[in-house]
């Protein structure tokens, strides 16, 4: 067992412990003024059913936070356990992020990255300041799975990882709420 109580927190010893807490992975995309921008996160979450928000972060100093605070409309892509390359291709700061893949677009336009579990197609709602990054909370406008059933990629304490090929127990239908929901 580890505490850490200290009241400046080691900032990666922090990062590690968040680490253990399992994510799925995600792509954002947009385009802004003829620019395709894309961006692996994390940081996605669901937010409230009505409206319908999610939300993602990104850090204050990445290269395109100005575009993507000037985005008029967002995809979130939710990437599958095979896209391991992928995820790593948009999580890296700038470069040709698209170069090579066919032209996709969701409803709004936003630029799609290929062979996704699902697509959320997004409007900014709100920004909040969070830290060392600004997050985005967008109101969900509509949607399309493309593989369902198929399994969706993990992080956990800094690698990815898949979900075993168990269906393990159901949350009980009759909760709606269960989990915060």
């Amino acid at each position: 067992m580890s505490d850490n109580t200290d009241t400046k927190l080691d900032a990666r010893a922090f990062r590690n412990a968040l680490g253990l807490f399992a994510t799925g992975v995600a792509i954002i995309s947009a385009e802004v003024d003829g620019n395709r921008i894309g961006a692996t996160v994390s940081s996605f979450n669901s937010v409230s059913l009505d409206p319908p928000l999610v939300l993602f972060s990104i850090a204050r100093n990445a290269y395109g936070l100005p575009l993507w605070k000037a985005a008029r409309a967002l995809a979130i892509s939710v990437l599958g356990e095979h896209q391991i390359e992928l995820s790593n291709r948009f999580a890296r700061a700038a470069g040709s992020k698209w170069d090579g893949l066919a032209e996709r677009r969701a409803g709004n336009g936003s630029p799609l990255p290929p062979d996704i579990l699902i697509h959320l197609e997004c409007r900014p709602y709100a920004t909040y300041d969070g830290g060392d990054h600004e997050i985005f909370v967008c109101e969900v406008t509509g949607y399309t799975i493309h593989h369902p059933g198929a399994l969706p990629l993990l992080f956990f304490s800094g690698r990815y990882k898949r979900l075993a090929h168990d269906d393990g127990p159901r949350a009980p239908d009759d909760n709606l709420w269960l989990h915060g929901w």
